[in-house]
């Protein structure tokens, strides 16, 4: 398939922060790329950069084969950008926002393209309220309309469903699934590792730099683990109790404890053992692949060199 965004060395930096450092990877056309890690990991930077809103201090970006350095307007007449916050007019209506951003990119005749999206993202109900009053879900929705409306072939999008009800949350990604179907590549940034399995490939991000670059399902396989997982009341007596013991990588979730092991069958009869001799009750316990959220904290906490693709 076609690359339709290529990054080579990509670096950024603010101050003595180097918020993007020696990034590269390709997207291809028609799929969904997915940019995951925390607050700080250098996600937004990245994005920003992409669209051209910021200039980085090395590396060379080409989408569609177009070098956005050199041809930064023409680049940017291809690609639609919902950024982190909600940054259109709350005193003009659905149907006024979308028109303005229409003119923006000197699209003229866009009435039927504006009800195709309306109807798209199920806001026809609602063109003639105010963007104030709508809630946190629709305000995406009505942002991604307004970044679609000239037809963009890349859609970048931060954190789209970042404080987003969960039906609203289920909506959107209905909406990214139509989208991919039309061929649109997608270049998405999001904190949720549910959401990266969704995609067909991920950079697992820390600090600036990429941690873990494949398909989900190839990084998970990547750290060559299993994950023992124990549900108990006492999760945190617990947590603490097995982090004590050496050689093992233990991680806390609510009343869950997921211990990433090398082998599963001669660690799990010690560490039940532990438990037992501390008087802490085990409700269940199984034996799992590692999930993504496994994968990115151990990359996280581990001194290895970074995985590269």
């Amino acid at each position: 398939m076609d690359i339709a965004v290529k990054i080579d060395k990509l670096s950024k930096s603010f101050g003595d922060i180097k918020a993007v450092d020696d990034v590269s990877f390709n997207v291809e056309e028609g799929e969904m790329f997915g940019l995951v890690g925390p607050d700080g990991a250098g996600k937004t930077t990245t994005i920003r950069t992409l669209c051209g809103l910021i200039k980085p201090n090395s590396g060379n970006i080409a989408l569609l084969g177009i070098d956005i350095n050199n041809n930064r307007k023409i680049a940017q007449n291809k690609i639609g950008y919902l950024s982190q916050k909600f940054s259109l007019y709350g005193d003009l209506s659905v149907d006024e926002n979308i028109e303005f951003f229409a003119d923006i990119h000197g699209v003229k005749n866009y009435s039927d393209r504006r009800n195709e999206l309306l109807e798209f993202t199920r806001l026809t109900p609602f063109r003639d309220r105010p963007a104030d009053k709508l809630s946190g879900g629709m305000k995406q929705k009505l942002a991604l309309a307004c970044s679609l409306i000239h037809c963009p072939k890349i859609l970048f999008l931060d954190e789209p469903t970042t404080g987003v009800d969960p039906i609203s949350r289920r909506d959107f990604w209905k909406i990214l699934s139509g989208l991919l179907k039309e061929g649109i590549t997608i270049l998405m940034s999001t904190p949720y590792l549910d959401e990266a399995e969704r995609c067909n490939h991920v950079a697992l991000m820390n600090k600036g730099k990429i941690l873990g670059l494949d398909t989900p399902q190839n990084i998970k396989k990547s750290i060559d683990r299993e994950v023992i997982e124990i549900i108990c009341p006492e999760a945190r007596k617990a947590y603490k109790l097995i982090k004590q013991e050496p050689g093992f990588e233990v991680q806390l979730f609510g009343d869950r404890i997921d211990i990433v092991v090398e082998n599963s069958a001669e660690q799990l009869n010690k560490i039940l053992g532990i438990f037992k001799q501390k008087g802490i009750l085990i409700t269940s316990y199984r034996v799992i692949p590692p999930s993504l959220e496994n994968v990115f904290i151990h990359l996280v906490g581990d001194n290895k060199e970074y995985l590269k693709a």
